[in-house]
């Protein structure tokens, strides 16, 4: 038999950091969050709630997110679909892939719920607000302003191409569209549609 010695080592060892996380048990996390923001909205997120939901002990989940804010953040990145690694042979190809993703995102209802709630609620919680752009929405951005930047640098787009304007055009149309047509499935080939209009102003003639 063990001695409470060698329990207490064992335990130990399975906190430390770097221990392989359960996929299952944080899924069930993240899921349980989004309901109860679904339900009850920022104010209704309740980690002892979510531990209960989604069945694991509170020192699972505080293990793995020290409060709220953190566990909110990610549950709603989880939502996003990864944008895939440009190959860098053609921006138009490129972006083209990348705005697929983000059009079939927002063509799930769960999402489009989600968002809808996140940015109503938004003005209440500034620094939740703050940090979910900081770390969910600007490195998908910034992904796709090294795609526009590379296009400027091989001559594929136009030199004096406004990066910035550029990329919030592209995703600003796709928003757009899952914003105020949600219920609508985009036709097929709008991702491909938004790159070619907008890339027919700034592409090297």
């Amino acid at each position: 038999m063990r001695t409470e010695a060698e329990d207490a080592a064992r335990e130990d060892t399975a906190r430390r950091p770097g221990r392989p996380r359960s996929e299952r048990a944080e899924q069930a996390i993240l899921d349980a969050t989004l309901e109860a923001f679904a339900e009850r909205g920022v104010e209704g997120v309740r980690l002892e709630d979510v531990a209960a939901r989604a069945g694991v002990g509170k020192a699972t989940l505080y293990r793995r997110w020290p409060g709220k804010e953190e566990l909110l953040i990610a549950a709603l990145a989880a939502l996003k679909s990864p944008l895939p690694t440009p190959r860098g042979e053609s921006a138009r190809e490129d972006l083209t892939a990348m705005l697929d993703v983000i059009a079939r995102d927002f063509d799930d209802p769960r999402y489009a719920r989600q968002f809808a709630m996140l940015h109503g609620e938004g003005e209440c919680y500034p620094k939740l607000m703050a940090r979910y752009k900081e770390t969910v929405v600007e490195p998908r951005r910034e992904a796709i302003r090294e795609v526009l930047r590379r296009g400027v640098a091989t001559g594929e787009l136009r030199p004096d191409t406004d990066v910035e304007i550029a990329m919030l055009t592209l995703t600003g149309a796709v928003m757009a569209r899952g914003k105020h047509n949600w219920c609508t499935a985009p036709a097929p080939g709008f991702a491909k549609s938004v790159v070619d209009q907008i890339l027919s102003g700034i592409s090297a003639r």
